[in-house]
């Protein structure tokens, strides 16, 4: 069973964007917030409390998978997470709008042949600038993403090897797949352009002994994407509205071809 966001005037249905959510603390937040405003129904299935997928994207005009602290090949501990990927494969080969945020993004990488590894060099968290790269110009979602926008991240592991095809997008200092896109409609990121400050206190309180084992100060890493929020909410509210829009217009136009 999964809980609907309902949008629009009572009375017209809105399309659909099928939503997983691996964990308890890694919802759509303000990614939805906007697709929400968009006009788009959210269908949240919350894969951890043991909600099923559907075994297909019929009667969803879009497919986003959120972060969380599984690893993407953790299908012991995750038992959903095989579904997920045959419904990312699906996604990409039916040019239904896709968006992979985090975990989500290296599901992207994984199911699609692509390679995931643990990071030797310790976790990337905080706000981090992005370098933009010129396959970035014209692409209906990240066209727009500044050189050196920040984003929020929080993450142990990493894309080390895109899919073929895969065109990559944006990139970073210390961690180079940023974000890329797979076909004409999917588009998988590496950070989390969903959370906020708040959302990065609440990572930082439940893995603060391993941030600080690991080297971090999670004071410091809070305070870096509470400075960077206004931003972060601008370029990535923006970013959001994008896919939305992308999601509406493939809609519309499966619609009008029936």
């Amino acid at each position: 069973m999964s809980v609907t966001v309902e949008t629009g005037p009572v009375g017209r249905e809105q399309p659909g964007v099928l939503v997983v959510q691996h964990e308890e603390d890694a919802g759509p937040g303000l990614v939805g917030e906007h697709l929400v405003r968009a006009g788009l129904r959210l269908d949240v299935v919350r894969a951890w409390l043991g909600e099923s997928l559907p075994e297909d994207l019929r009667g969803h005009a879009g497919l986003l998978v959120l972060g969380g602290s599984v690893g993407c090949r953790d299908d012991a501990a995750a038992p959903w997470l095989p579904p997920v990927r045959a419904l990312v494969r699906e996604a990409v080969a039916g040019e239904v709008p896709l968006l992979g945020i985090c975990l989500g993004g290296q599901i992207v990488a994984d199911a699609l042949g692509g390679s995931v590894v643990p990071r030797t060099r310790g976790p990337e968290l905080g706000a981090v600038p992005l370098r933009r790269l010129a396959a970035a110009d014209g692409d209906a979602v990240l066209g727009g993403v500044p050189e050196g926008a920040p984003a929020a991240q929080w993450h142990w592991d990493e894309v080390d090897r895109l899919p073929d095809g895969a065109v990559q997008l944006l990139g970073g200092d210390d961690c180079p797949y940023q974000a890329f896109r797979v076909g004409p409609s999917g588009w998988a990121l590496q950070f989390h352009p969903e959370a906020g400050a708040g959302t990065v206190a609440r990572w930082a309180e439940a893995d603060e002994a391993q941030v600080r084992a690991d080297g971090g100060d999670p004071v410091a890493v809070v305070a870096s994407v509470r400075e960077a929020e206004p931003r972060l909410r601008a370029v990535w509210g923006a970013v959001s509205e994008a896919w939305g829009a992308v999601v509406l217009d493939r809609a519309g136009a499966r619609s009008r071809g029936r």
